[in-house]
């Protein structure tokens, strides 16, 4: 009868040879290079791994424990009778494959583009296979195996297109094999996805800004030709601080940094300007004109002690008006009204000190002619004219002292 066992690397196996009857003869276990192991109870092979676990008459049981891939194949069982009966135990080792391993992660990926990721699994035997998620859906990959400091290395390579929506998607590779449980050892990672945005932060007639956001350098062009001369590059940024039609265009960004490059455009068409306001009916009205200027109070003059004579107080000048336009929708200003007033006031006033020269005037030779008439007198009564003289002059010693008065 032949033993099949099945072990993984690291794990024990126990082997067992039996007989029906015992006829006092020894069994023996040997291994795959025909060493003996146990000679009944008796070990014969030097390794602490290999222990006996039952012996009797009729029963020889041993264990291997820490099996490697170089104990598998087939060990003998024999008992030496006449003639001498053996029996086989074939013993397959199952070697454990490592944690699986994903690459082509360490840099994101542009929008659009594609990516291959690699999975890497050691160890396995029988060779294990790899099998690629995408979240919940399975993906299929090219797996090939190869060797490696005498190690089987088992690979499997996926290449995706992706978009914007993979971003932070994540991708698992499992390892599928019979040594492992469903879903023992696998590995995840999430996919970065960058994209370059050209959009327009503000549109109006002007000024109108495009923004390229993200990377680290940018390369704006216009596609059919140089960029308008009031376009100003500023970075992620181009200003435009006016709008003409001479501006529509296709306008390129180019975003660069250490990861790739991407690009975007954006299609400039200017608005044509709106059409001027319908004339609206408009009906002339002619202003009220100013009120005439306020003549300043004149306090009364105070009597003289002579009466005056005044002349007659001329007419007072009609109030100065502001002339209107012949236009009659001219409308008069509010400074040409100040010079009106201005121009009043200042007539009134000299008007006013004209007439106080005047008054002053005939007050002067009025009492000038006054004080002649005092000087002279004394000179009536003169016989001759030597005597008048003499007594006009205050020589007569009988004449009267001579007084002024001023008022």
């Amino acid at each position: 009868m032949r033993q099949h066992e099945t072990v993984s690397v690291g794990g024990t196996v126990t082997l067992t040879c039996r007989v029906a009857e015992s006829d006092n003869s020894s069994l023996q276990w040997s291994n795959t290079a025909q060493q003996t192991l146990y000679f009944g109870e008796k070990r014969a092979l030097r390794d602490s791994r290999i222990q006996l676990y039952r012996s009797t008459s009729t029963e020889l049981s041993i264990t291997i424990a820490d099996v490697q891939l170089s104990d598998e194949g087939e060990y003998t069982c024999s008992i030496f009778t006449m003639p001498v009966r053996t029996a086989r135990a074939t013993v397959t080792v199952l070697g454990v494959p490592g944690k699986p391993q994903i690459s082509g992660f360490e840099n994101a990926v542009p929008e659009g583009g594609k990516v291959t990721l690699t999975c890497i699994s050691t160890g396995s035997k029988p060779p294990a296979k790899l099998i690629w998620y995408r979240g919940d859906q399975e993906l299929e990959g090219e797996r090939y195996r190869k060797c490696a400091d005498s190690l089987s290395v088992f690979v499997s390579e996926l290449t995706l297109e992706v978009s914007r929506s993979d971003n932070n998607a994540l991708i698992t590779c499992a390892v599928d094999h019979p040594s492992l449980a469903p879903g023992d050892k696998r590995s995840e990672q999430a996919l970065r996805v960058f994209a370059v945005h050209l959009r327009i932060l503000m549109f109006s007639v002007s000024p109108l800004s495009l923004s390229c956001l993200r990377p680290a350098s940018y390369f704006w062009e216009k596609k059919d030709g140089e960029l308008p001369p009031l376009a100003k590059v500023d970075g992620a940024f181009l200003r435009f601080e006016m709008l003409n039609k001479s501006d529509n265009g296709v306008y390129h960004c180019r975003a660069d940094n250490i990861i790739g490059s991407s690009e975007g455009e954006y299609t400039l068409l200017v608005p044509p300007p709106p059409p001027p306001p319908s004339p609206t009916p408009f009906s002339p009205t002619c202003p009220s004109p100013p009120p005439a200027p306020q003549l300043p109070f004149l306090p009364p003059l105070r009597a003289s002690p002579h009466p005056l004579s005044l002349p007659p107080t001329p007419p007072s000048p009609p109030p100065l008006l502001p002339q209107f336009p012949s236009d009659p929708t001219a409308m008069l200003s509010s400074s040409g009204v100040d010079h009106a007033v201005i121009g009043g006031v200042v007539a009134v006033i000299v008007f006013i000190l004209l007439c106080l020269l005047i008054v002053l005037g005939r007050y002067l030779i009025r009492h000038k002619g006054t004080y002649l008439t005092h000087e002279a007198k004394g000179s009536d009564d003169a016989p001759d004219a030597d005597t008048a003289i003499i007594n006009a002059e205050g020589g007569h010693s009988g004449a009267e002292d001579k007084k002024e008065y001023f008022i």
